[in-house]
Parts: structure tokens; sequence; C-alpha cells
């Protein structure tokens, strides 16, 4: 324990869930204040259950950011797809608070929400409902969507945030905040993640990869960490493999004379040094699999069932 014995702690987890592209991680990396989970323009960008601790007085939450729900059970045939839809429901098991994320200015205000929480209403769950990007969208719009969205009697509590910019971001950390039971600190105060860092630097190269490739480079990639090596002067050399399906999506990746891939590796490393505080050596190669999305031992390392 973190205090002392007279002093009263809390702490517990919140779960954010939402459709692909509602701002799930945008939303934990403004709470945390630190970028920990990735962000794309990519749909299912986030692949796994990413916890982000945040440590504030005597309360300590663990965030959890989770896969987008793409339909409201795991009926999808797609080993992957069917994996991380697993993941995202199984994070609200045991979570002492939900909060459903969703996009302001998409079909996704309807649509693949609804379908959430249908889903929500027959666990017979309370939840928190964040609706995001409210400065993209005129005032008037949002009060009937929120009256929609009280109307299915699963929210708790609804708040118009802009994950991005912070709009409304305190306020739902207070009642998060509020939400958490006492108990013992559950990490070190100075804990970010549960996270193992060679994952997190993985995840960092596939932000990347998603980010400089735009739409050229199809979703089915992944970055495997292949070593990690701690120098005498506090330096990391980190080796990683990044698994396409075809052959021409390793050519997008590599770039003419390999400058796609120094640009990746240059943006990634970059990043890493931000969140490990030290100088990164990162070493970049690519292979071709068409078949990594079945392999178990890629499930088992992300921590996703299969």
């Amino acid at each position: 324990m973190n205090k002392s014995e007279n002093t009263p702690t809390r702490a517990g987890f919140a779960a954010i869930i939402g459709a692909p592209n509602s701002g799930k991680s945008t939303l934990l990396n403004h709470i945390i204040g630190h970028k920990l989970s990735i962000v794309s323009s990519k749909a299912q960008t986030t692949r796994m259950r990413v916890l982000g601790l945040l440590t504030e007085g005597e309360t300590q939450i663990g965030l959890i950011d989770t896969p987008g729900i793409f339909s409201g059970a795991t009926g999808s045939s797609d080993k992957l797809d069917k994996a991380m839809l697993q993941a995202a429901w199984q994070s609200l098991e045991g979570a002492d608070a939900i909060v459903l994320i969703t996009d302001a200015t998409t079909s996704q205000a309807g649509g693949k929400t609804d379908l959430i929480i249908e889903t929500l209403s027959k666990q017979k769950r309370r939840v928190i409902l964040a609706i995001n990007k409210v400065d993209k969208i005129k005032r008037e719009k949002l009060l009937p969507m929120a009256e929609r969205f009280n109307e299915t009697k699963v929210f708790d509590e609804i708040f118009m945030i802009s994950a991005l910019n912070g709009t409304g971001v305190p306020e739902l950390k207070s009642k998060l905040i509020s939400l958490m039971p006492p108990g013992p600190w559950l990490f070190p105060k100075d804990q970010l993640s549960d996270l193992p860092e060679r994952l997190l630097a993985a995840e960092a190269t596939r932000e990347q990869l998603f980010c400089q490739t735009y739409d050229e480079l199809p979703y089915s990639v992944a970055v495997l960490p292949e070593s990690w090596e701690v120098k005498k002067d506090k330096s990391i050399v980190i080796r990683q493999t990044i698994l396409v399906a075809r052959p021409n999506h390793r050519a997008i990746v590599l770039g003419k004379n390999g400058a796609k891939i120094k640009a990746i590796g240059h943006a990634a490393r970059q990043q890493m040094a931000v969140l490990f505080g030290c100088t990164v050596h990162l070493f970049l190669q690519v292979k071709v699999d068409d078949a990594w999305q079945e392999k178990n031992e890629f499930y088992r390392l992300f921590g996703l069932s299969n």
C-alpha cells in the first residue's frame, strides 16, 4: 500500500468502450496525461486491452482502453475480429465504472452505438455516456441527441466532451474518481500501465505504420517484438518484425529505396524515447506471412483469446 494505514485510499477500474474510431484511445491518453494508447484514422486500431493508470490524490484508477465494438455480439467469423470483440466485452467484467463513448459527428451517434446500448441493456449494466467531438457539431443538435440516449434508461449520467481538446474531460474524470471504491492502490504511484514495455514499443511502431502509409496499407499488419536490450549507457536497443500479408504490402512499408520504413522507424523511435525516458535504437525488418492472423502465438503475446 502506498499510503499510511490512517489515510483512506480508493482504487478501481473504469472500462472505456465504443464503436471503432469513437475516440476511446484519445480519451484515455488525455485523462492519463501521456501518449499510451495508439491513435490513427483506421478503424480497429486498438487490438488489445490497454490499461492506463491514473493516480490522483488518494485515488488510483485503472482506465481500460478496448478494441472498437462493431457489432452487438461476438459473431464475426474473422478470427482476429472475434478475439478483439471478446476482449472488449470481457473488459467490463469487474469494472467499477463503464464509459461508453460515441462520436457525435457520425452515424455512430446512432447505428453502431445503438447495438452496443442494446447489449448493455440486456446485461443490465449501468453506464456513463460520453458524447465525443461536441466541438464539431452545432449545439442545437446535441440536446436531442442526449435526450434520445437518455430514453434508453442505460445511462446514469451523460457528458459532452472533446477527447482531443479536453472539453468536458475534467468533469468526466472527477466522476470516475468518485466511483472508485475504497481500497489500497493496486499499482505503484508512478506506474503508467501494466503492459510490458516491449508491447508498448510494438504498438508505437504500428501506429506509425498506419499514420505514414495512410490508406495504402491494409489493416492486416502486425508488429512483433523480437528483442530488447538495455545498454550500459541506459539506452535501449529494440528489434521488431513487421508482418504483412502480401509482397506488395511489404513494398509499401519499405517505400522507394527504403525511405518509408526509415521514416516510420524515426517517428516510432522518437515516440518511444518520450515514453521510456531514454535514447532508443530501433531496428525494423519486414516479413511476408499471409497466415499470421491464424497463429496462436500472436494471440497469446497480445493477451487475446482465440
